[in-house]
Protein backbone atom coordinates (compact mmCIF):
# COMPACT_ATOMS: atom_id res chain seq x y z
CA UNK A 1 0.00 0.00 0.00
CA UNK A 2 1.28 3.45 -0.81
CA UNK A 3 2.64 5.43 2.07
CA UNK A 4 0.63 8.44 3.12
CA UNK A 5 1.40 11.53 1.15
CA UNK A 6 3.54 13.96 3.06
CA UNK A 7 2.54 17.56 3.54
CA UNK A 8 4.87 19.84 1.64
CA UNK A 9 7.32 21.97 3.57
CA UNK A 10 5.96 25.21 4.78
CA UNK A 11 2.34 24.31 4.08
CA UNK A 12 -0.15 25.53 6.63
CA UNK A 13 -3.36 23.98 7.82
CA UNK A 14 -6.49 25.23 6.11
CA UNK A 15 -7.58 27.08 9.21
CA UNK A 16 -4.22 28.92 9.41
CA UNK A 17 -4.13 30.17 5.84
CA UNK A 18 -3.87 33.91 5.40
CA UNK A 19 -5.46 36.33 2.97
CA UNK A 20 -3.91 35.75 -0.41
CA UNK A 21 -3.56 37.98 -3.44
CA UNK A 22 -3.98 35.76 -6.47
CA UNK A 23 -2.63 36.37 -9.94
CA UNK A 24 -5.35 36.24 -12.58
CA UNK A 25 -2.92 34.93 -15.17
CA UNK A 26 -2.56 31.53 -13.54
CA UNK A 27 -4.86 28.65 -14.45
CA UNK A 28 -5.76 28.19 -10.83
CA UNK A 29 -5.91 31.75 -9.58
CA UNK A 30 -8.30 34.64 -9.27
CA UNK A 31 -7.82 38.37 -9.56
CA UNK A 32 -9.94 39.03 -6.47
CA UNK A 33 -8.47 39.35 -3.02
CA UNK A 34 -10.57 37.23 -0.72
CA UNK A 35 -10.19 36.07 2.82
CA UNK A 36 -9.84 32.32 3.01
CA UNK A 37 -13.22 31.27 4.40
CA UNK A 38 -12.68 28.37 6.79
CA UNK A 39 -16.44 27.92 7.22
CA UNK A 40 -16.87 26.48 3.73
CA UNK A 41 -17.98 22.84 3.79
CA UNK A 42 -15.17 21.15 1.86
CA UNK A 43 -17.09 17.96 1.05
CA UNK A 44 -20.08 19.91 -0.17
CA UNK A 45 -17.83 22.07 -2.33
CA UNK A 46 -16.19 18.99 -3.84
CA UNK A 47 -19.62 17.60 -4.72
CA UNK A 48 -20.46 20.92 -6.38
CA UNK A 49 -17.24 20.76 -8.42
CA UNK A 50 -17.88 17.15 -9.39
CA UNK A 51 -21.40 17.96 -10.57
CA UNK A 52 -20.14 20.75 -12.80
CA UNK A 53 -17.00 19.04 -14.12
CA UNK A 54 -17.44 15.28 -14.33
CA UNK A 55 -20.66 14.92 -16.34
CA UNK A 56 -19.43 17.40 -18.95
CA UNK A 57 -16.12 15.71 -19.73
CA UNK A 58 -17.53 12.20 -19.19
CA UNK A 59 -20.10 12.75 -21.95
CA UNK A 60 -17.34 13.95 -24.29
CA UNK A 61 -15.26 10.83 -23.61
CA UNK A 62 -18.25 8.53 -24.02
CA UNK A 63 -18.81 10.06 -27.47
CA UNK A 64 -15.09 9.81 -28.24
CA UNK A 65 -14.93 6.10 -27.49
CA UNK A 66 -18.24 5.52 -29.24
CA UNK A 67 -17.03 7.22 -32.43
CA UNK A 68 -13.73 5.35 -32.49
CA UNK A 69 -15.06 1.86 -31.72
CA UNK A 70 -18.36 1.86 -33.64
CA UNK A 71 -16.42 0.72 -36.69
CA UNK A 72 -16.61 -2.79 -35.20
CA UNK A 73 -20.40 -2.55 -35.15
CA UNK A 74 -20.47 -1.03 -38.64
CA UNK A 75 -18.44 -3.97 -39.95
CA UNK A 76 -21.28 -6.33 -39.04
CA UNK A 77 -23.68 -4.10 -41.02
CA UNK A 78 -21.78 -4.45 -44.31
CA UNK A 79 -19.05 -1.78 -44.16
CA UNK A 80 -16.31 -3.92 -45.67
CA UNK A 81 -18.56 -5.40 -48.37
CA UNK A 82 -19.91 -2.05 -49.58
CA UNK A 83 -16.48 -0.40 -49.75
CA UNK A 84 -14.84 -3.47 -51.24
CA UNK A 85 -12.43 -3.92 -48.33
CA UNK A 86 -10.43 -7.04 -47.81
CA UNK A 87 -9.92 -8.20 -44.25
CA UNK A 88 -6.38 -6.81 -44.18
CA UNK A 89 -7.50 -3.45 -45.58
CA UNK A 90 -10.07 -3.19 -42.80
CA UNK A 91 -7.29 -3.77 -40.27
CA UNK A 92 -5.22 -1.06 -41.97
CA UNK A 93 -8.06 1.42 -41.50
CA UNK A 94 -7.98 0.68 -37.77
CA UNK A 95 -4.21 1.14 -37.65
CA UNK A 96 -4.39 4.53 -39.38
CA UNK A 97 -6.61 5.85 -36.58
CA UNK A 98 -3.97 5.11 -33.95
CA UNK A 99 -1.13 6.50 -36.04
CA UNK A 100 -2.93 9.84 -36.14
CA UNK A 101 -3.68 9.53 -32.43
CA UNK A 102 -0.09 8.82 -31.41
CA UNK A 103 1.52 11.49 -33.60
CA UNK A 104 -0.69 14.34 -32.38
CA UNK A 105 -1.02 13.39 -28.69
CA UNK A 106 1.71 15.60 -27.24
CA UNK A 107 1.06 18.58 -29.58
CA UNK A 108 -2.60 18.59 -28.53
CA UNK A 109 -1.71 18.74 -24.84
CA UNK A 110 0.73 21.56 -25.50
CA UNK A 111 -2.08 23.47 -27.23
CA UNK A 112 -4.31 22.87 -24.19
CA UNK A 113 -1.60 24.29 -21.93
CA UNK A 114 -1.37 27.38 -24.15
CA UNK A 115 -5.14 27.88 -24.54
CA UNK A 116 -7.99 26.89 -22.17
CA UNK A 117 -10.09 23.75 -21.57
CA UNK A 118 -13.29 25.69 -22.29
CA UNK A 119 -12.07 26.36 -25.82
CA UNK A 120 -9.90 23.37 -26.64
CA UNK A 121 -11.94 20.38 -25.38
CA UNK A 122 -15.21 21.35 -27.15
CA UNK A 123 -13.26 22.27 -30.29
CA UNK A 124 -11.66 18.83 -30.41
CA UNK A 125 -15.09 17.26 -29.92
CA UNK A 126 -16.60 19.30 -32.73
CA UNK A 127 -13.76 18.36 -35.08
CA UNK A 128 -13.99 14.63 -34.51
CA UNK A 129 -17.79 14.77 -34.65
CA UNK A 130 -17.57 16.19 -38.16
CA UNK A 131 -14.96 13.60 -39.15
CA UNK A 132 -17.01 10.75 -37.63
CA UNK A 133 -20.04 11.86 -39.65
CA UNK A 134 -17.93 11.86 -42.82
CA UNK A 135 -17.20 8.17 -42.26
CA UNK A 136 -20.85 7.54 -43.04
CA UNK A 137 -20.74 9.19 -46.46
CA UNK A 138 -17.34 8.07 -47.71
CA UNK A 139 -17.59 6.27 -51.03
CA UNK A 140 -14.28 4.46 -51.43
CA UNK A 141 -11.44 2.81 -49.61
CA UNK A 142 -9.00 5.73 -49.83
CA UNK A 143 -11.59 8.11 -48.46
CA UNK A 144 -12.27 5.82 -45.51
CA UNK A 145 -8.54 5.52 -44.80
CA UNK A 146 -8.20 9.31 -44.74
CA UNK A 147 -11.20 9.80 -42.47
CA UNK A 148 -9.99 7.19 -39.97
CA UNK A 149 -6.58 8.89 -39.77
CA UNK A 150 -8.06 12.32 -39.11
CA UNK A 151 -10.47 10.88 -36.55
CA UNK A 152 -7.41 9.76 -34.59
CA UNK A 153 -5.85 13.21 -34.95
CA UNK A 154 -8.98 14.96 -33.67
CA UNK A 155 -9.55 12.60 -30.73
CA UNK A 156 -5.92 12.48 -29.62
CA UNK A 157 -6.08 15.43 -27.23
CA UNK A 158 -9.17 14.61 -25.20
CA UNK A 159 -8.09 11.98 -22.70
CA UNK A 160 -4.66 13.35 -21.74
CA UNK A 161 -6.17 16.82 -21.78
CA UNK A 162 -8.87 15.91 -19.29
CA UNK A 163 -6.40 14.09 -17.02
CA UNK A 164 -4.29 17.26 -16.95
CA UNK A 165 -7.46 19.32 -16.43
CA UNK A 166 -8.39 17.26 -13.37
CA UNK A 167 -4.91 17.80 -11.94
CA UNK A 168 -5.65 21.54 -11.91
CA UNK A 169 -8.85 21.07 -9.89
CA UNK A 170 -8.32 18.21 -7.47
CA UNK A 171 -5.74 17.26 -4.89
CA UNK A 172 -3.50 14.32 -5.67
CA UNK A 173 -5.41 11.79 -3.59
CA UNK A 174 -8.71 12.93 -5.14
CA UNK A 175 -7.76 12.41 -8.79
CA UNK A 176 -7.73 8.61 -8.89
CA UNK A 177 -11.48 8.20 -8.57
CA UNK A 178 -12.26 11.06 -10.97
CA UNK A 179 -9.98 9.71 -13.70
CA UNK A 180 -11.41 6.21 -13.24
CA UNK A 181 -14.97 7.52 -13.35
CA UNK A 182 -14.11 9.44 -16.52
CA UNK A 183 -12.52 6.37 -18.14
CA UNK A 184 -15.46 4.16 -17.18
CA UNK A 185 -17.27 5.93 -20.02
CA UNK A 186 -15.16 3.78 -22.37
CA UNK A 187 -16.79 0.56 -21.24
CA UNK A 188 -20.17 2.29 -21.02
CA UNK A 189 -19.67 3.42 -24.63
CA UNK A 190 -19.15 -0.21 -25.58
CA UNK A 191 -22.45 -1.20 -24.00
CA UNK A 192 -24.25 1.87 -25.34
CA UNK A 193 -22.73 1.35 -28.79
CA UNK A 194 -23.99 -2.22 -28.98
CA UNK A 195 -27.54 -1.17 -28.17
CA UNK A 196 -27.40 1.76 -30.61
CA UNK A 197 -25.96 -0.39 -33.38
CA UNK A 198 -28.71 -2.96 -32.88
CA UNK A 199 -31.41 -0.30 -33.19
CA UNK A 200 -29.78 1.66 -36.02
CA UNK A 201 -29.31 -1.58 -37.93
CA UNK A 202 -33.04 -1.58 -38.60
CA UNK A 203 -32.60 1.67 -40.55
CA UNK A 204 -30.80 -0.12 -43.37
CA UNK A 205 -32.34 1.05 -46.61
CA UNK A 206 -33.77 4.29 -45.18
CA UNK A 207 -32.89 7.08 -47.61
CA UNK A 208 -31.17 4.51 -49.75
CA UNK A 209 -28.35 4.19 -47.19
CA UNK A 210 -26.89 1.04 -45.67
CA UNK A 211 -27.15 0.41 -41.95
CA UNK A 212 -23.44 0.98 -41.35
CA UNK A 213 -23.68 4.45 -42.87
CA UNK A 214 -26.47 5.38 -40.48
CA UNK A 215 -24.37 4.20 -37.52
CA UNK A 216 -21.60 6.66 -38.42
CA UNK A 217 -23.90 9.49 -39.48
CA UNK A 218 -26.24 9.47 -36.47
CA UNK A 219 -23.54 8.95 -33.86
CA UNK A 220 -21.32 11.56 -35.53
CA UNK A 221 -24.13 14.12 -35.66
CA UNK A 222 -24.88 13.45 -32.00
CA UNK A 223 -21.26 14.35 -31.23
CA UNK A 224 -21.50 17.57 -33.27
CA UNK A 225 -24.65 18.65 -31.41
CA UNK A 226 -23.16 17.91 -27.98
CA UNK A 227 -19.91 19.68 -28.93
CA UNK A 228 -21.84 22.81 -29.86
CA UNK A 229 -23.28 22.96 -26.34
CA UNK A 230 -20.00 21.92 -24.73
CA UNK A 231 -18.64 25.46 -25.13
CA UNK A 232 -21.29 26.43 -22.58
CA UNK A 233 -20.92 23.64 -20.01
CA UNK A 234 -17.16 22.95 -19.95
CA UNK A 235 -15.50 25.07 -17.24
CA UNK A 236 -12.05 26.59 -17.13
CA UNK A 237 -9.65 26.40 -14.20
CA UNK A 238 -10.70 27.14 -10.59
CA UNK A 239 -9.56 30.76 -10.41
CA UNK A 240 -11.75 31.86 -13.32
CA UNK A 241 -14.65 29.44 -12.92
CA UNK A 242 -18.05 31.13 -13.01
CA UNK A 243 -19.94 28.48 -11.02
CA UNK A 244 -17.93 29.16 -7.85
CA UNK A 245 -18.30 32.17 -5.60
CA UNK A 246 -15.20 34.32 -5.02
CA UNK A 247 -14.81 32.78 -1.57
CA UNK A 248 -15.11 29.26 -2.97
CA UNK A 249 -12.54 30.02 -5.68
CA UNK A 250 -10.11 31.22 -3.03
CA UNK A 251 -10.80 28.10 -0.95
CA UNK A 252 -10.14 25.79 -3.91
CA UNK A 253 -6.95 27.62 -4.82
CA UNK A 254 -5.70 27.49 -1.23
CA UNK A 255 -6.39 23.77 -0.73
CA UNK A 256 -4.59 23.02 -3.98
CA UNK A 257 -1.66 25.23 -2.96
CA UNK A 258 -1.23 23.09 0.13
CA UNK A 259 -1.12 19.94 -1.98
CA UNK A 260 0.49 20.49 -5.38
CA UNK A 261 1.55 22.94 -8.08
CA UNK A 262 -1.92 23.43 -9.57
CA UNK A 263 -2.27 27.04 -8.40
CA UNK A 264 1.06 28.29 -9.64
CA UNK A 265 1.51 30.63 -12.58
CA UNK A 266 3.75 28.34 -14.59
CA UNK A 267 4.47 29.45 -18.13
CA UNK A 268 5.02 26.81 -20.78
CA UNK A 269 8.68 25.96 -21.32
CA UNK A 270 10.46 23.35 -23.40
CA UNK A 271 12.82 22.48 -20.53
CA UNK A 272 9.92 20.86 -18.67
CA UNK A 273 9.05 18.86 -21.78
CA UNK A 274 12.65 17.62 -21.92
CA UNK A 275 12.53 16.76 -18.21
CA UNK A 276 9.56 14.50 -18.82
CA UNK A 277 11.31 12.83 -21.75
CA UNK A 278 14.41 12.20 -19.62
CA UNK A 279 12.51 10.79 -16.63
CA UNK A 280 12.52 6.94 -16.67
CA UNK A 281 9.35 6.90 -14.57
CA UNK A 282 7.44 8.75 -17.30
CA UNK A 283 8.45 6.02 -19.76
CA UNK A 284 7.33 3.36 -17.28
CA UNK A 285 3.90 5.03 -16.99
CA UNK A 286 3.78 4.79 -20.77
CA UNK A 287 4.70 1.08 -20.68
CA UNK A 288 1.92 0.45 -18.16
CA UNK A 289 -0.61 1.71 -20.68
CA UNK A 290 1.23 0.16 -23.65
CA UNK A 291 0.80 -3.30 -22.16
CA UNK A 292 -2.89 -2.57 -21.60
CA UNK A 293 -3.80 -0.71 -24.79
CA UNK A 294 -3.41 -3.72 -27.07
CA UNK A 295 -5.94 -5.86 -25.18
CA UNK A 296 -8.12 -2.79 -24.52
CA UNK A 297 -8.51 -1.76 -28.14
CA UNK A 298 -8.54 -5.21 -29.66
CA UNK A 299 -11.42 -6.07 -27.34
CA UNK A 300 -13.34 -2.85 -28.04
CA UNK A 301 -12.79 -3.04 -31.81
CA UNK A 302 -13.20 -6.77 -32.34
CA UNK A 303 -15.63 -7.93 -29.65
CA UNK A 304 -18.58 -7.88 -32.12
CA UNK A 305 -16.53 -10.00 -34.54
CA UNK A 306 -15.37 -12.35 -31.77
CA UNK A 307 -18.96 -12.96 -30.71
CA UNK A 308 -20.16 -13.33 -34.30
CA UNK A 309 -17.49 -15.99 -34.81
CA UNK A 310 -19.18 -18.02 -32.06
CA UNK A 311 -22.08 -18.60 -34.46
CA UNK A 312 -24.43 -15.72 -33.56
CA UNK A 313 -26.15 -13.46 -36.08
CA UNK A 314 -24.96 -9.87 -36.46
CA UNK A 315 -27.97 -8.44 -34.62
CA UNK A 316 -27.62 -10.88 -31.73
CA UNK A 317 -23.87 -10.24 -31.53
CA UNK A 318 -24.51 -6.48 -31.21
CA UNK A 319 -26.67 -7.13 -28.14
CA UNK A 320 -24.31 -9.72 -26.65
CA UNK A 321 -21.53 -7.12 -26.49
CA UNK A 322 -23.51 -5.20 -23.87
CA UNK A 323 -23.24 -7.47 -20.76
CA UNK A 324 -19.40 -7.74 -20.71
CA UNK A 325 -19.11 -3.97 -20.98
CA UNK A 326 -21.72 -3.45 -18.27
CA UNK A 327 -19.77 -5.69 -15.90
CA UNK A 328 -16.55 -3.83 -16.77
CA UNK A 329 -18.18 -0.47 -16.01
CA UNK A 330 -19.42 -1.58 -12.59
CA UNK A 331 -16.10 -3.16 -11.61
CA UNK A 332 -14.14 -0.12 -12.79
CA UNK A 333 -16.15 2.18 -10.54
CA UNK A 334 -16.02 -0.13 -7.53
CA UNK A 335 -12.26 -0.63 -7.72
CA UNK A 336 -11.68 3.07 -8.28
CA UNK A 337 -13.49 3.84 -5.02
CA UNK A 338 -11.60 1.13 -3.14
CA UNK A 339 -8.27 2.19 -4.62
CA UNK A 340 -8.84 5.80 -3.60
CA UNK A 341 -9.75 4.85 -0.06
CA UNK A 342 -6.71 2.60 0.36
CA UNK A 343 -4.46 4.98 -1.61
CA UNK A 344 -2.89 2.23 -3.70
CA UNK A 345 -3.22 1.12 -7.30
CA UNK A 346 -0.37 -1.22 -8.25
CA UNK A 347 -1.79 -4.19 -6.34
CA UNK A 348 -5.23 -3.69 -7.88
CA UNK A 349 -3.82 -3.41 -11.40
CA UNK A 350 -1.85 -6.62 -10.93
CA UNK A 351 -4.99 -8.42 -9.76
CA UNK A 352 -7.30 -7.12 -12.51
CA UNK A 353 -4.75 -7.68 -15.27
CA UNK A 354 -4.42 -11.26 -14.02
CA UNK A 355 -8.21 -11.58 -14.21
CA UNK A 356 -8.14 -10.34 -17.80
CA UNK A 357 -5.37 -12.82 -18.60
CA UNK A 358 -7.58 -15.62 -17.26
CA UNK A 359 -10.29 -14.52 -19.70
CA UNK A 360 -7.93 -14.91 -22.64
CA UNK A 361 -6.81 -18.29 -21.35
CA UNK A 362 -10.45 -19.40 -21.57
CA UNK A 363 -10.72 -18.02 -25.10
CA UNK A 364 -7.53 -19.78 -26.17
CA UNK A 365 -8.41 -23.03 -24.44
CA UNK A 366 -11.70 -23.48 -26.32
CA UNK A 367 -10.93 -25.86 -29.21
CA UNK A 368 -14.28 -25.34 -30.95
CA UNK A 369 -15.88 -21.95 -30.18
CA UNK A 370 -18.89 -22.57 -32.43
CA UNK A 371 -19.90 -25.70 -30.53
CA UNK A 372 -18.91 -24.40 -27.09
CA UNK A 373 -19.76 -20.68 -27.35
CA UNK A 374 -20.51 -20.31 -23.62
CA UNK A 375 -16.86 -20.91 -22.67
CA UNK A 376 -15.56 -18.27 -25.05
CA UNK A 377 -18.32 -15.83 -24.12
CA UNK A 378 -17.39 -16.27 -20.44
CA UNK A 379 -13.83 -15.45 -21.45
CA UNK A 380 -14.96 -12.11 -22.88
CA UNK A 381 -16.57 -11.24 -19.53
CA UNK A 382 -13.35 -11.90 -17.63
CA UNK A 383 -11.28 -10.08 -20.24
CA UNK A 384 -13.45 -6.95 -20.09
CA UNK A 385 -13.73 -7.11 -16.29
CA UNK A 386 -9.94 -7.22 -16.01
CA UNK A 387 -8.83 -4.82 -18.73
CA UNK A 388 -11.02 -1.77 -18.09
CA UNK A 389 -10.33 -1.38 -14.35
CA UNK A 390 -6.59 -1.84 -14.98
CA UNK A 391 -6.58 0.88 -17.62
CA UNK A 392 -8.59 3.27 -15.43
CA UNK A 393 -6.18 2.87 -12.51
CA UNK A 394 -3.05 2.96 -14.65
CA UNK A 395 -3.98 6.10 -16.57
CA UNK A 396 -4.25 8.18 -13.39
CA UNK A 397 -0.64 7.58 -12.32
CA UNK A 398 1.10 10.52 -14.07
CA UNK A 399 -1.54 12.95 -12.82
CA UNK A 400 -0.78 11.80 -9.27
CA UNK A 401 2.99 11.54 -9.42
CA UNK A 402 4.36 14.12 -11.84
CA UNK A 403 4.87 17.64 -10.50
CA UNK A 404 5.26 20.68 -12.70
CA UNK A 405 2.32 21.61 -14.91
CA UNK A 406 4.10 21.37 -18.25
CA UNK A 407 5.98 18.23 -17.26
CA UNK A 408 2.72 16.63 -16.08
CA UNK A 409 0.91 17.57 -19.30
CA UNK A 410 3.80 16.10 -21.30
CA UNK A 411 4.01 12.95 -19.18
CA UNK A 412 0.28 12.34 -19.54
CA UNK A 413 0.49 12.74 -23.31
CA UNK A 414 3.58 10.50 -23.40
CA UNK A 415 1.69 7.79 -21.57
CA UNK A 416 -1.12 7.78 -24.11
CA UNK A 417 1.24 8.00 -27.09
CA UNK A 418 3.48 5.16 -25.93
CA UNK A 419 0.43 3.19 -24.91
CA UNK A 420 -1.33 3.53 -28.22
CA UNK A 421 1.63 2.05 -30.05
CA UNK A 422 0.31 -1.19 -28.59
CA UNK A 423 -3.05 -0.45 -30.14
CA UNK A 424 -1.37 0.09 -33.51
CA UNK A 425 0.03 -3.45 -33.31
CA UNK A 426 -3.24 -4.85 -32.01
CA UNK A 427 -5.24 -3.64 -34.99
CA UNK A 428 -3.31 -6.06 -37.23
CA UNK A 429 -3.82 -9.21 -35.15
CA UNK A 430 -7.46 -10.26 -35.56
CA UNK A 431 -7.20 -11.41 -39.15
CA UNK A 432 -10.16 -13.15 -40.82
CA UNK A 433 -7.99 -16.18 -41.56
CA UNK A 434 -7.58 -16.81 -37.82
CA UNK A 435 -11.30 -16.95 -36.95
CA UNK A 436 -13.15 -18.39 -35.12
CA UNK A 437 -10.43 -19.04 -32.52
CA UNK A 438 -8.37 -15.91 -33.22
CA UNK A 439 -5.32 -17.54 -31.69
CA UNK A 440 -2.93 -14.78 -32.83
CA UNK A 441 -4.97 -11.93 -31.38
CA UNK A 442 -5.92 -13.70 -28.15
CA UNK A 443 -2.33 -14.89 -27.69
CA UNK A 444 -0.89 -11.39 -28.02
CA UNK A 445 -3.51 -9.99 -25.64
CA UNK A 446 -2.64 -12.64 -23.06
CA UNK A 447 1.07 -11.96 -23.43
CA UNK A 448 0.56 -8.22 -23.06
CA UNK A 449 -1.48 -8.62 -19.88
CA UNK A 450 1.22 -10.81 -18.36
CA UNK A 451 3.78 -8.16 -19.37
CA UNK A 452 1.60 -5.54 -17.70
CA UNK A 453 1.80 -7.40 -14.41
CA UNK A 454 5.59 -7.35 -14.68
CA UNK A 455 5.81 -3.65 -15.66
CA UNK A 456 3.49 -2.58 -12.84
CA UNK A 457 5.53 -4.58 -10.33
CA UNK A 458 8.75 -2.94 -11.60
CA UNK A 459 7.21 0.56 -11.47
CA UNK A 460 5.96 -0.02 -7.95
CA UNK A 461 9.45 -1.11 -6.92
CA UNK A 462 10.99 2.01 -8.47
CA UNK A 463 8.52 4.31 -6.69
CA UNK A 464 9.03 2.58 -3.34
CA UNK A 465 12.80 2.91 -3.75
CA UNK A 466 12.51 6.59 -4.71
CA UNK A 467 10.39 7.35 -1.64
CA UNK A 468 12.89 5.55 0.58
CA UNK A 469 15.78 7.54 -0.95
CA UNK A 470 13.96 10.81 -0.27
CA UNK A 471 13.25 9.75 3.29
CA UNK A 472 16.98 9.25 3.82
CA UNK A 473 17.82 12.61 2.25
CA UNK A 474 15.20 14.37 4.34
CA UNK A 475 16.57 12.82 7.50
CA UNK A 476 20.13 13.74 6.55
CA UNK A 477 19.61 17.42 5.66
CA UNK A 478 16.70 18.24 7.97
CA UNK A 479 14.36 18.95 5.08
CA UNK A 480 11.41 18.04 7.18
CA UNK A 481 11.80 20.95 9.59
CA UNK A 482 8.52 22.72 10.17
CA UNK A 483 10.01 26.23 10.06
CA UNK A 484 10.69 26.28 6.33
CA UNK A 485 8.59 29.10 4.88
CA UNK A 486 5.97 28.83 2.15
CA UNK A 487 7.90 31.01 -0.29
CA UNK A 488 10.89 28.68 -0.21
CA UNK A 489 8.67 25.64 -0.82
CA UNK A 490 6.90 27.22 -3.77
CA UNK A 491 10.19 28.40 -5.26
CA UNK A 492 11.67 24.93 -5.01
CA UNK A 493 8.46 23.40 -6.32
CA UNK A 494 8.76 25.35 -9.57
CA UNK A 495 12.43 24.49 -10.02
CA UNK A 496 12.62 20.90 -8.77
CA UNK A 497 9.09 19.58 -9.38
CA UNK A 498 8.72 15.96 -8.30
CA UNK A 499 12.47 15.66 -7.71
CA UNK A 500 12.36 17.69 -4.51
CA UNK A 501 12.87 15.87 -1.26
CA UNK A 502 9.38 16.55 0.12
CA UNK A 503 7.56 14.95 -2.82
CA UNK A 504 6.35 11.42 -2.25
CA UNK A 505 5.28 9.16 -5.11
CA UNK A 506 1.99 7.31 -4.91
CA UNK A 507 1.98 3.61 -5.80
Amino acid sequence: MASAEKQELGSQGLGDAKDTTLNSGSPGTDSDIEAFDTNIDEKRLLRKIDIHLLPAVAVLYLLSFLDRSNVGNARLEGLTTDLGMTGNQYLTSLTLYFIGYVVFEIPCNIILKRTTPKFWLPTLTLLWGVVATLMGITQNLKGFFAVRFFLGVAESGLFPGVVYYFSMWFKRNERQYRVALFFSMASLAGAFGGILAYGIGFMRGVGGLAGWRWIFILEGLLTVVVASFAYLFVSNYPGTSDFLTPAERTFVVQRLREDSDATEDEAFDWASVRNALRDPKCWLYGLVFHTLSLPLYTLSLFLPSIITALGYTAATAQLLTVPPYALATILTLLLAILSERLQTRAVFIICTSSLGALGYILLLANPDPRHRPALSYAGTFLAAAGIYPSVALGLSWPALNVSGQTKRATATAMQISIGNLGAVLGTQLYRPATMPRYLLGHGFALGYLVANVVVVAVLRSVLVRENARKERLAAADGAGDADVNRGEVEGRRKIEGDERVEWRFSY
